[in-house]
């Protein structure tokens, strides 16, 4: 079995392996900072932003895992090339260990897309994983990070820099709380759950509010105003002016619909302890709702 890089090793330190599957979302992670970290390097950084529940997780403390990498750029550009940072995400992996494959699945649209794949068991070895979760967990399955960056945001955010120290001293260009509030906001209100609704949106919604994080309505303004799903779905239209009542009023009709128990199983696996998902009903949500801060 080979020695795990030194980093790898620090990075490790953090989390609980008892497990196959929170031995799993560790690699994960791991791989995913190791991903920021080349296109760092690559200049990415310079275009972009990191927004998201990864992004929650990695730079806020977040306490739930969460499976893709979600960008955006700072200014629409539709000629957006994702392609020009596969070399130096490849090669940041590679020097830590991890031989990877990444594919460029939508390069047509709006959201640029791509795939990164690995051996699911070769990576467990390379973190010194138990040998019998390599056996249970690795053999078989990849490991699969998704990336998107939006080429066509909406604007009015606000951002910020924030420094990683692992796997090496790296900064990442990101929004501010407020403004990523507002995204996960727009994710709420705006997509269509049919039966599934994502119970990650509802876990993320009560971590902002127990922080007293505000909400960005600027921002949560333009991202309606670029698009909304479930309101069109609904035949709903924006108002001229977009305040708290109306945000709030529209929260209590997607609250009023929720499937909490799907929402429940969707989130479950993400989190160390499901016992805090007891509490949640349409009530405790609508009290959550009356909570938010709201920033002009």
């Amino acid at each position: 079995m080979p020695n795990v890089h030194p980093a790898i090793a620090k990075m490790l330190e953090k989390y609980d392996l008892s497990t196959a599957e929170k031995t799993y979302e560790a690699l994960r992670e791991i791989l995913q900072e190791i991903v920021l970290l080349g296109l760092h390097r690559a200049g990415f950084f310079d275009h972009a932003l990191f927004y998201g529940g990864t992004a929650l997780r990695i730079l806020y403390g977040l306490d739930r895992f969460s499976e893709d990498l979600d960008f955006s750029l700072i200014e629409p550009n539709a000629k957006f090339d994702l392609s020009a940072y596969e070399d130096a995400v490849v090669e940041a992996l590679h020097s830590f260990g991890f031989d990877v494959k990444i594919e460029l699945k939508n390069t047509e649209g709006t959201i640029k897309s791509a795939f990164l794949k690995g051996n699911t068991s070769q990576h467990l070895i390379n973190i010194e994983a138990p040998e019998d979760i390599v056996k249970r967990f690795g053999q078989g399955r990849l490991v699969k990070i998704k990336f998107e960056v939006d080429t066509q945001p909406p604007l009015d955010f606000e951002s910020e820099k924030k420094t990683l120290l692992v796997p090496s001293p790296f900064t990442i260009n990101t929004m501010t709380l407020p403004s990523l509030f507002a995204g996960k906001m727009h994710a709420i209100l705006c997509r269509n759950w049919s039966s599934r609704p994502k119970g990650r949106d509802w876990y993320d919604l009560v971590w902002y509010v127990s922080h007293g994080y505000k909400l960005d309505i600027k921002h949560l303004t333009a991202r309606l105003q670029q698009s909304c799903d479930w309101q069109e779905k609904q035949g709903l239209t924006l108002p001229k002016n977009i305040d708290k009542e109306y945000i709030l009023g529209l929260l209590k009709k997607r609250i009023e619909d929720l499937d909490v128990i799907a929402a429940k199983r969707d989130v479950e696996i993400f989190i160390a302890d499901s016992r805090v998902l007891d509490i949640w009903s349409r009530e405790f949500f609508v009290d959550i709702a009356e909570q938010i801060n709201f920033q002009n």
